[in-house]
Parts: C-alpha cells; sequence; structure tokens
C-alpha cells in the first residue's frame, strides 16, 4: 500500500518547496527579530503624539499595529498613525471621568473601540460612523471601571473590572438597558474577599480565552476558568453582597476553577487565621498581562516588585524543606578547615570554567563594597553559565547579597536560594545555618528554630558554635516576642469577611517563577508591565519617570530610559516590530525604536543604574503604609 503524500500531487523537491507553508516559520523570525538584542541596545526616542491636554492613562495597538489608540483625562481618544507620527481621528467621548481603558474589538478592522472610565461607565464606538456617538453603552457598575479585556478568539465579548468588586461580561449580540435584570456579571469578588474588595486589573489568556485573570487591591493574582462560571445578574450580585448568609448562590465552584498565585512570603499559607500583616494590607496588583504563548502570567504589584507566574507548572511556596541525608553523612562535619565559628563551603570543592570563576570573583568584590545589586548580578550571571550545576556556592552567595541588600522580597528569595544549595549539596552546613537566619528574619521563627535543630543534630560538632549559639538566642528572644504580641493583640474585625471559600483559595496560592526588580510602584494604581519581543524582555513604567527593560530570564535590568517628567504608567510593546509606545502624567505619548546612530550616544538611556534603583527601592522602603492613590491625583493638581 503506497503512503500518502502530505503534499498533494508534488513529487519533486521543488514542488514540495513551493506548496510549503512558511508563515509559522516566519512568524517565529520576526518575533525573535523584533526584540533582537542588537536592536533593544539601540531604542532611542522616536517621536512625541501630541494632541492630548491631560495625564494619557492607557494605550491600545490594534491587531495589526497600524493603529495606536490612545486615552486620557481630556475624556479624548485619540488614534494615530505611529509610522508617520500622525494623528488619525480624535474621538470626544461622552465619558465624565477620567478613561481607564481603552480596547479594539479584535478583527473589525479596528472599527470598534471600547473605553472604560472613572464615571463607572463603558462605551463602545465606530469610528466608521459619521457621528461619535457610542453605539453602546452600559452604566451597570457602581464604581470606576479601571479595566477592559477582549479576547482575539470572541469578537462580539469584551469583559470590564472595576473597583465596585464586579466583573462584566458584554456580548455585543445581546441588547442592553443596564436593568440589573440582564444576566452579565461573571465576578463578585465581593462575595469572597470582604465589601471593600477593589478590582485594578483584568486579562484574557490569548491562547485559552477561557482562563480570565484579575488582580485587586491585594496581593493575588487569581485565574479564573470561565467555562465553570454562570453569569449573574447585577440585582442578584448586590443582595449576595449585602447578604451574611452562607446559603447564598454562589456562582463559582470550589474546586477546579480559580487559581491563586502569590509571592510565597505574603501568601496565606503560612498566615495564622485571617489575619493580614500591614504590608500585604497596602498593596495591590495593578497590571496583569499574559505571555503570547499563554503559559505565564506576569502581575505588577503596588508596593513590591513584579513576578512572573508559570500558569501551566506552578511552584509551590516554600520555607522549609530540608534534603534528606543518609545516616552515614549526618553527624559529621563536612570539611576539615572548619574552626569554632567558621562553617565550611562546600562538601566538594568544584573548579568552574575561568569565565565562571571571574563572575563570582567580581561578585565577591561587589559583594565586600555592599554593592549588592552588582554582586547579585553577577552570581546570577555566573549561575546561568553553569545551568544551576554543581553551584551551590554561587547559590548560597546570592542569598548572602540578598540578605544584606533586604529590599521587598528579598529574603524570601534568599531562602528560595538557600533551599537551591542544599538540593545541590545536602551536607552544606553553611547553607543550612544561612536558611535558619534568613527564615528568622522572615519572621517565620518557628521554621527557623526548626532549621537550626535540625542543623545541630546532623552536624553535632557544632552545637557550641558560636554562630549556632548566638542564632540560637535570637529565636528564643523572637519567640518570646511573638507570643507577648499574640497575647496582646486583636484579630482586625476587617479580615473576619473573607469567607470559607476564600480562605482555601489563599491557602493553595502558588509561587512565583521569576521577579524583577528596580522600578518603584507606589503613586498609581495603573501602572502597567508587559512582555516585550519574543517574550525575552520585561518592560514597566516606574514612578521616577523611567521605564525599565528586563532580562526576562535572569531578572536582570538591561536598560533605563528616561520618558516622563514624573511617572510612567504605561509601556506598550508594538505586537510585531521593535517598536514601544509609553505614557503617563506627561500630556504626550512617546513612541521608542532602534535609531540607526550608533556614532551618537544614546540620549534618553540612563547609565547610572545603581543609583536609580536604589533610589526607587528606598522610596518604596521609606513609607511603606502610604495606601497607592486612587487615581492620578498628581496629575489634576498639576
Amino acid at each position: 500500500m503506497r503512503s500518502r503524500k502530505p503534499y498533494g500531487s508534488a513529487t519533486n523537491v521543488a514542488k514540495i518547496l513551493t506548496q510549503r507553508a512558511y508563515w509559522d516559520g516566519e512568524h517565529v523570525l520576526r518575533s525573535r527579530l523584533k526584540a533582537a538584542p542588537q536592536f533593544v541596545d539601540t531604542i532611542e526616542l522616536e517621536a512625541e503624539l501630541r494632541g492630548h491636554s491631560g495625564c494619557v492613562n492607557c494605550l491600545q495597538w490594534s491587531d495589526n499595529g497600524h493603529i495606536l489608540a490612545t486615552a486620557s483625562d481630556d475624556f479624548h481618544v485619540m488614534l494615530w498613525d505611529p509610522f508617520r507620527h500622525k494623528q488619525l481621528h480624535d474621538l470626544m467621548t461622552p465619558h465624565e471621568g477620567n478613561i481607564f481603558s481603552v480596547k479594539f474589538l479584535p478583527k473589525r478592522s479596528s472599527s470598534l473601540i471600547v473605553t472604560g472610565a472613572g464615571d463607572c461607565k463603558t462605551f463602545v464606538f465606530d469610528i466608521n460612523r459619521q457621528n461619535d456617538q457610542p453605539i453602546r453603552d452600559c452604566s451597570c457598575h457602581a464604581q470606576r471601571v479601571k479595566r477592559l479585556a477582549t479576547s482575539p478568539r470572541n469578537v462580539h465579548v469584551y469583559w470590564s473590572a472595576a473597583e465596585d468588586g464586579l466583573v462584566l461580561q458584554h456580548d455585543l449580540r445581546q441588547p442592553h438597558n443596564c436593568s440589573g435584570q440582564e444576566a452579565n456579571v461573571l465576578i463578585d469578588l465581593r462575595n469572597y474577599a470582604c465589601g471593600m474588595a477593589e478590582l485594578k486589573c483584568i486579562a484574557i489568556n490569548p491562547q485559552r480565552p477561557e482562563q480570565l485573570a484579575i488582580g485587586a487591591n491585594d496581593i493575588y493574582a487569581r485565574l479564573y476558568d470561565r467555562r465553570m462560571i454562570s453569569l449573574m445578574k447585577v440585582n442578584q450580585a448586590m443582595d449576595n453582597a449585602n447578604n451574611a448568609r452562607s446559603d447564598m448562590t454562589d456562582n463559582i465552584p470550589k474546586d477546579g476553577c480559580v487559581k491563586y498565585f502569590c509571592p510565597g512570603h505574603l501568601g496565606s499559607k503560612y498566615q495564622t487565621g485571617n489575619h493580614l500583616s500591614e504590608l500585604q494590607q497596602y498593596k495591590a496588583v495593578t497590571y496583569l498581562a499574559f505571555s503570547p504563548d499563554g503559559t505565564e502570567l506576569l502581575a505588577n504589584v503596588g508596593s513590591d516588585q513584579i513576578y512572573l507566574y508559570d500558569i501551566n507548572r506552578p511552584r509551590e511556596p516554600l520555607l522549609l524543606e530540608l534534603p534528606k541525608m543518609s545516616s552515614a553523612a549526618d553527624g559529621s562535619p563536612n570539611g576539615s578547615d572548619c574552626g569554632e565559628g567558621k562553617f565550611p563551603t562546600e562538601k566538594t570543592k568544584h573548579k568552574f570554567p575561568p569565565d565562571v570563576e571571574q563572575l563570582k570573583k567580581e561578585g565577591n568584590a561587589s559583594l565586600e563594597k555592599n554593592l549588592f545589586l552588582q554582586a547579585i548580578n553577577k552570581y546570577t550571571q555566573a549561575i546561568q553559565r553553569v545551568n544551576g550545576k554543581d553551584c551551590a556556592i554561587l547559590y548560597l552567595n546570592r542569598a548572602t547579597a540578598l540578605m544584606k541588600r533586604n529590599w521587598y522580597s528579598d529574603v524570601y528569595a534568599a531562602v528560595r536560594d538557600c533551599h537551591t544549595a542544599l538540593q545541590l549539596d545536602p551536607h552544606y552546613v553553611k547553607a543550612h545555618f544561612r536558611l535558619a537566619r534568613a527564615l528568622l528574619k522572615l519572621e517565620h521563627t518557628k521554621e527557623a528554630q526548626l532549621c537550626l535543630d535540625e542543623l545541630v543534630r546532623r552536624f553535632p560538632s557544632y552545637a557550641k558554635n558560636p554562630g549556632v549559639l548566638k542564632l540560637d538566642k535570637d529565636i528564643g528572644l523572637e519567640l518570646d516576642k511573638q507570643r507577648h504580641r499574640l497575647a496582646c493583640s486583636r484579630q482586625d474585625s476587617a479580615t473576619e469577611l473573607i469567607k470559607d471559600k476564600e480562605k482555601y483559595w489563599r491557602k493553595t496560592s502558588m509561587d512565583y517563577e521569576h521577579r524583577y526588580i528596580g522600578h518603584c510602584n507606589t503613586k498609581t494604581d495603573i501602572k502597567e508591565a508587559n512582555y516585550f519581543g519574543d517574550s525575552n524582555f520585561i518592560v514597566a513604567g516606574s514612578d521616577d519617570g523611567n521605564f525599565f527593560i528586563w532580562e526576562r530570564h535572569s531578572g536582570i535590568i538591561r536598560s533605563i530610559y528616561s520618558a516622563d517628567e514624573l511617572i510612567v504608567n504605561c509601556v506598550q510593546p508594538h505586537p510585531y516590530i521593535c517598536m514601544l509606545a509609553t505614557s503617563g502624567i506627561d500630556h504626550e505619548v512617546r513612541l521608542w525604536s532602534p535609531q540607526p546612530t550608533p556614532e551618537k550616544r544614546l540620549e534618553r538611556r540612563l547609565d547610572s543604574v545603581d543609583t536609580i534603583v536604589s533610589e526607587n527601592q528606598s522610596h518604596m522602603q521609606l513609607d511603606p503604609f502610604e495606601p497607592i492613590a486612587p487615581d492620578q491625583a498628581i496629575c489634576r493638581a498639576s
């Protein structure tokens, strides 16, 4: 029996090649080229788009990348040709509040535009019509609409997230009159968190549109499966929110429908009761973005860092999980050079390649000079060179630098590095000790005591080590303080409103895969973070008027650019070429692209990375309990 020919009637190589589809290969090549390092490293300001008379709060590219939509506090939506730097259309909307979100309805020739604003309304416009009156309006939300979402696979539907705690689903194929009787409520967060739940952002997975993610005025990124949720009426949702009974109508199943993601040190898995620390209460997820392939979720957390979550292979939060050791190894010191008060390095001294050894040496030198950012970057680069194998000392050195730097989430990152070092070398006494010290610094005192006790059990010769004795004393003092605080404290009544389902979901929250540090996100609650290029880079704005580009896998800052006089909120990469659009408090929208001027210094690219990053992180830690501004008050004041 003859085998089937995959190319129809073609019988020779020439015909096969002419009939072969090259789109996939071309698409991959273009994706890689649009953010190739040689292009990213020559990005510079290309043009400024002028026309708005207020802060520009949102940007959106059309599907084909030919049009850029911008929306502002001036209630205008403007459409631009990004290649000719020309305004194509100026749409004066009926909004009476700052426009916070603008979206193109996909595959509609970029003619349908949706807006959401501080007046609690959403409008749909057809810019091909003679007048600029909306073809659909909705005022079902009771608080400000912060973000809209669309799906490339559903051209008739869009979603809105607002500070009333509701996610509404809008279907353009169905009539709408805002009577409260239409079943258009997908999620009512007030049913689970508390009456003060406010939604800040929303995103749809481009590859799996059934997955919808939302961020609110807390530390969690929530991922829902829409197929398992039945729509409710607005009036029904309002009744449920005002009803404390446990038998109220609930449209979200407990198992399988929702997943929670949260930095491991902030999550509820290790919290007692409903109590949240003051630090947690003042954080919010200001933006969410799925990776182009739909496997990751990027979260910009206000008053904290940017976190990347692997949604298909999520990581469990980790505080204390010591590797098992053989009985022969237990109790034996691992190193003959360990005197009183000293700890060994590794069980086996590994010889690194010259380039890795040089990076380690440079990292050690930076650490001694308290140049922690440089030290961490050097250790990270060294780890990447050896692919994470046989390099326990590199992870432990990086953990040391992280603990000394002590920015938000640094100590927890050090805990994770200590665990990695112990997985690579279970006999690494110093890694046991540093893990116990990091857990104490993280205020997980019981885990710190367990870790130190296990160190002494495994390596009895260190029971009288001065460092061990001092750490044991420090842990005892902290345990006494915690008992005193527990006896005197009263549980916050507001947190008692958290429902049982919400407690369960929070306790099952998953940890981040990567994090990105350097920007400052405290002054506004609309600050974005996005993937750039072939997902090799992460971009985000900052309160210092700059935008940042990070290497996605290492978290190292690639470059920083000055883009606004005050604050950069929006950084939106072009869908097909190496171009970025940014906006913020300034009234201008700025376009960035590689510029063919190698002999000329890049004027907007900043060199003082260490200083900028240190100032941003210091600013976040000066007053960590100041709430994120509900809107851009600084813009209105100016």
